[in-house]
This record gives C-alpha cells, structure tokens and sequence, in this order.
C-alpha cells in the first residue's frame, strides 16, 4: 500500500516542549516520523517534519487540526501533502535578467508553473509582463520586514518552490526554515572557493584557468547548502573580466535551470547534508 506523505515545518520562538507537542501530535494522527530536523538559532526555533501514513487522511481535518495546536503553542505552521499536482514556483530577481530570461524561456520544459515572481526593484517587471506571470515589487530595505512580505506572497500562490535567480539579498533563518530544501541558490563559483559577490573579480586576479558555478539548497549557512549541480568553463588567457563574467551568467543561467528540473522531477534527496541523484 502506498503510503501519504506529509512534510509539517514549525517555525516561532524557542521554548521547552515544542518538539513533544508536535511529535505526539503525529503519532495521535497514526503516523510515523520518517525525518526530523531541527535548528536553533538566537532563540528562533525551527523544524521540518516528515511523517508518513498507512492510509489516505482527511487533508482538511489533518491542517485544521494542526493549526488549532500552532495556535496552542504560538507557532507558524505550515504542511505540504503529496500529491501529483503540478509544483507552483517563485522566482526571485533583483536586475539581472540572464537567469530569469533563461528560465522564462524554457518553463515549457518544468514539471511545474511559475506562478509568480518577487523582485527587490522594477527592472524586470516587462520580463514578467510579456510572459504574463505576476510580479509583486517587494522593495522593503529592511530583510526581516521584506521577508514577512514575501512569505504573504509565497502562501498566496501556494509555493513549493523558490528559484534565487541572482536575487542579490541574504535570506534569514526565519525564511529559510519555512522552505527546507525547496530554495535553490545558483553562485558563481566552485564553492567553497571565492565566496561572495565578488567571485569573478577575486577569480580574476588570482588568474584563474577554470571557472565554475554551483547550484545548491539554501541553508541558514551562507553558500553552505547542499550542492545540487555543478559545471564549469575554461578560461582564455585573453579573456577580459567582463567577457569572463558573461561566460559565467549564462553558465549560472543553465545550471540554476537544471538544478530546478531535476528539483521539479524529484530527482533529489538530500541525506546528511549531502544531496543524492535518485536512480529512478
């Protein structure tokens, strides 16, 4: 018998009993706990749970019944329950318009729809408009602030997927927990090699004769996820930086997109903070 799957993620502040609360709350419902992961990090708790059951459940009593005890414990809740739908996915830009070009181009091909996508400016708002996708302007300066805005946005369009198509800003614990290994970052580098947002300048300098780029799953680490998919190019001694950079945008543009295919296919799992390529 095929077994239902439910992913339940708790986010709020850190207190004594919060893991029994909802442990014992799936084992109430007659599941079984097939992962947990929890974080702590200056009083902010996290955790995603995977629990499994037998039998089909009543979706509706099941959130209900969970969201009476968020409220009990004073927690932001959240679940995803396995179906066959199609995956509703959020892209999120700050100007550079390669890698969302890139994946507007080829959204045929994913096994889910862009349902919207969040921009820190306007710049590629008429991107969005030709492909008549939503864009929601989040220009909030403050993260935490702009944060609460897209995690709005996301329940809005039913997330399950965020693509960082050079979205140019550091996501906080708080977000990052609501969407355990469903944010993918594409970075411009073999990592851990050149961390930041100077990779290609640093990868300059230093005469670098291959350069890389990594897509991964954000973590509260920065550039500290699981790396998903890398790839890399050759370097002509004669190359400018810029023709260098350009040569990587549009390495960073194919690689987010794989990255999001083989998310989209479920062709990953990530185990021990290292991610698998399923065989079938």
């Amino acid at each position: 018998m095929k077994k239902t799957a439910v992913g339940i993620t708790v986010v709020g502040k850190d207190r004594e009993g919060i893991v029994a609360a909802f442990t014992n709350f799936a084992f109430s419902k007659g599941g079984n706990i097939e992962k947990v992961n929890q974080n702590v990090i200056k009083g902010l708790f996290g955790m995603y749970l995977e629990v499994s059951f037998a039998e089909t459940i009543d979706v509706k009593k099941f959130d209900a019944d969970i969201q009476s005890l968020a409220k009990k414990e004073k927690m932001d809740v959240s679940t995803r329950h396995e179906t066959n739908s199609q995956k509703n996915i959020a892209v999120l830009v700050t100007k550079e318009p390669l890698c969302l070009q890139t994946i507007l181009a080829n959204a045929k091909s994913l096994k889910g729809k862009i349902s919207v996508i969040i921009g820190t400016q306007k710049t590629l708002g008429p991107l969005a408009k030709k492909a008549k996708i939503p864009f929601v302007t989040i220009d909030e300066k403050v993260q935490d602030k702009a944060e609460e805005k897209i995690i709005q946005v996301c329940k809005k369009y039913e997330i399950d997927l965020i693509s960082l198509a050079r979205y140019m800003r550091i996501l906080s614990p708080n977000f990052v927990w609501r969407y355990p290994n469903r944010i993918i970052n594409i970075h411009p580098s073999l990592l851990p090699a050149f961390p930041g947002a100077s990779a290609y300048a640093q990868a300059f300098e230093r005469g670098t004769k291959i350069v890389g780029v990594t897509s991964h799953y954000v973590t509260e680490s920065l550039d500290q996820g699981p790396i998903i998919f890398q790839d890399s190019f050759k370097v002509d001694p004669n190359d400018t930086l810029e023709q260098m950079k350009s040569k990587g945008q549009k390495l960073e543009a194919d690689t987010l997109l794989k990255a999001m295919k083989m998310h989209l296919e479920n062709k990953l799992e990530v185990r021990w903070r290292k991610v698998h390529i399923k065989s079938k």
